[in-house]
């Protein structure tokens, strides 16, 4: 007797379940780019070569900045709300639409953190790679963007 009840009890709480991830699946999430200006761009305003902007729009881009490339699969309860929060964090801490409203001391900062994330692997975040081959940085790519963001630092 005890494990039918169990297993109605399984049964409920999976059918629960069920219910409650189609319900989610109408939970809006913000997927908004917001308008941005070329000029006030990080890419535009440091002048970066054709290879280094390819590599930090592919790797970067997605996450910081109002460039997002919004996957089949944000749309998809329950990733859609782990992929907001990623770029909304993401965004949060550098955002490289609005470089040219970062003070100086600032600037130098996020390049700073820039070039020690990207050298001590931590960027882009683990997993980000399996969903975006363009993403998945050889160690030449990643003694590259050190240099190109080091490089642009004024307070070296």
């Amino acid at each position: 007797m005890e494990t039918k009840r169990r297993k109605g009890i399984l049964k409920k709480g999976v059918y629960g379940l069920i219910i409650l991830l189609i319900i989610s699946q109408f939970v809006p999430v913000d997927r908004e780019n917001p308008e941005s200006l070329p000029e006030k761009d990080f890419l535009t305003m440091v002048s970066a070569p054709r290879e280094i902007a390819g590599l930090v729009r592919t790797a970067c881009y997605d996450c910081h900045s109002h460039q997002t490339e919004w996957p089949w699969y944000s749309y998809v309860t329950p990733v859609k709300f782990v992929v907001a929060h990623h770029v909304e964090e993401g965004r949060e801490h550098l955002n490289f639409s609005k470089w040219a409203e970062y003070e100086q001391k600032k600037r130098d900062h996020k390049l700073e953190e820039c070039a020690e994330e990207v050298k001590e692997g931590e960027m882009p975040i683990f997993g980000y790679d399996w969903t975006h081959a363009g993403a998945r940085l050889s160690e030449a790519d990643r003694q590259k963007l050190v240099l190109f963001f080091s490089a642009h630092r004024m307070d070296i």
